[in-house]
């Protein structure tokens, strides 16, 4: 068996999980690659080969060991090469890295030794029109778009399959895949959904018009946005990694053609990290 492993590179609590759990998989006779800067952080670059978007090697899965915040940088490093992903959570809230530290021998174990499942997860693809140019065009969680500066909203013409949907004042848009759910999109007051729901939320960020809610949309509908804003630019934020762009570059976004794949262990599911992380029923 080959593992990835990634991880917050600048917390010593991480980098001591990380170490451990690299004895714990060495003493089962599992073949390790490294991200490269967790390789470089811990002086071990001479006992592990890097693992970077160009790694050639066949890897049966990827542990990300951190927060929710290395879970997507975990995912946006596999890409579409369908590597399963397992969350270590070394954060706060987690609701991708849902395994504690405390359970992680057990769980790795359970790794070693198949018991696990794969649960297949949406992600979103922005197509910026002539003249933009996006690094990793990829979200698991959501894409948004938001006014640059801090004095005026900007104005978002946003159409669902050519149709117009609405002209939102605002500051900001959230497209948002069923997995950002928790994410972004409940913060601005969007609706919670079970991960394998196939659909889409479009959710207002702090929105001039009381009477406009966020909508749920279907995940293979089509979905183009054009920007107004008095500085002409506006915040494009995939994942959390923002870029400014320019008025008169307009989005396309759509559901990749690829999933991202995330390993669930008995016990951990979706609604049951709901009731730990959001105290339902207490």
């Amino acid at each position: 068996m080959t593992i990835a492993i990634f991880g917050n590179w600048y917390k010593r609590s991480t980098l001591e999980e990380v170490a451990h759990v690299l004895d714990f998989m060495e003493s089962r006779g599992v073949n390790i690659l490294l991200a490269q800067e967790l390789r470089d952080e811990m002086n071990l670059r001479d006992k592990y080969q890097p693992f970077t978007t160009d790694t050639e090697e066949y890897v049966d899965f990827a542990l990300s060991i951190g927060g929710d915040g290395t879970f997507l940088y975990t995912a946006s490093m596999v890409g579409n090469r369908d590597i399963p992903i397992l969350g270590i959570n070394c954060g706060r809230l987690g609701f991708l890295a849902d395994v504690q530290t405390s359970e992680v021998d057990f769980i790795c174990d359970q790794l070693v030794q198949n018991n696990y499942t794969i649960e297949q997860r949406t992600q979103l693809q922005v197509i910026p029109s002539l003249g933009g140019h996006i690094e990793h065009p990829f979200a698991l969680n959501e894409i948004a778009v938001m006014k640059q500066e801090l004095s005026s909203m900007i104005g978002i013409e946003a159409r669902v399959n050519g149709e117009l949907l609405n002209y939102y004042k605002a500051d900001g848009l959230v497209i948002s895949t069923p997995t950002g759910s928790t994410a972004y999109n409940l913060s601005v007051g969007g609706p919670l959904m079970i991960p394998q729901t196939r659909s889409l939320i479009i959710s207002p960020i702090a929105t001039h018009a009381l009477n406009v809610r966020p909508i749920v949309i279907p995940d293979d509908w089509k979905i183009d946005l054009v920007m107004k804003s008095r500085s002409h630019s506006y915040l494009l934020s995939i994942d959390g990694r923002s870029v400014a762009m320019k008025e008169d570059i307009t989005l396309h976004i759509e559901k990749a053609p690829y999933t991202i794949k995330l390993v669930q262990i008995d016990g951990h599911t979706f609604l049951n990290s709901l009731k730990e992380k959001l105290a339902w029923g207490n």
